[in-house]
């Protein structure tokens, strides 16, 4: 493949998802020997303070001091470009970019690029996400700057139940459950094409509809790192 440039991976959000996005990244690399694979740079931090208490509960700590200073240490330890394999945490990408001088690769601009190409101006999506998500309208907002409109499931507490799950047992049968649930309520509602953004969510991401037609950020992420990584090292990715 080239020169390759290593990636920071802002990691931890959760530990499963962090491991997921690894696994992804090594399976879609054609790898013929250990150095063709992407070097990265990981700070898996389950530390950081939660983002469902200080987004929805109101009671938590603002990360984005904790995943500024994740961001700092990755750049110093030589990371060219960073990945966050947590799409709540993206509310705070303003503290990230803010204390680096390398480029975020961000999962909610991403996803919006992706959605626009696929389905045009006047398409609909459906989210697969945390409330957390819905409560900041990361996606909403993206989204409608490209002339989509969004559709969310019905049971907002069915999702974050599922995802506290998922985070405590990984991904069982109820979970799995309540993917497949709030994935059926989007098709009823009309959704072109469904944006799984939760990484928890792409652990049980073989859990949706069968009908749905469905795209999953952290698989976004996984080629948008490759990119990253395999960039001409003459030039500045940033």
């Amino acid at each position: 493949m080239g020169a390759l440039r290593p990636v920071g991976i802002l990691g931890g959000m959760g530990p499963e998802a962090t491991i997921l996005l690894q696994r992804k990244l090594v399976e879609a690399v054609p790898a013929r020997d250990d150095n063709d694979h992407i070097p990265l740079l990981i700070d898996m931090n389950p530390q950081v303070p939660s983002r469902i208490a200080h987004l929805i509960e109101g009671t938590g700590i603002d990360p984005g001091d904790t995943l500024a200073t994740m961001a700092r240490r990755l750049q110093t330890a030589g990371a060219k470009a960073l990945a966050m394999p947590c799409n709540t945490a993206h509310h705070y990408t303003g503290a990230i970019t803010a204390a680096v001088d390398i480029p975020l690769l961000n999962m909610v601009e991403l996803a919006a690029d992706h959605a626009a190409q696929k389905l045009g101006a006047g398409g609909c999506v459906g989210m697969l996400a945390s409330p957390a998500v819905r409560h900041t309208r990361l996606f909403d907002t993206a989204l409608s700057e490209r002339g989509l409109s969004v559709v969310w499931p019905a049971k907002d507490d069915a999702l974050l139940a599922a995802i506290r799950t998922i985070k405590a047992k990984g991904p069982c049968t109820c979970a799995r459950d309540s993917v497949f649930a709030a994935s059926k309520d989007l098709v009823s509602a009309g959704a072109d094409l469904q944006i799984i953004a939760c990484s928890e969510f792409s652990l049980v991401s073989d859990s949706v509809a069968g009908d749905a037609n469905v795209s999953d950020t952290v698989d976004l992420l996984v080629q948008a790192i490759i990119e990253a990584a395999t960039v001409d090292s003459s030039k500045d990715i940033g």
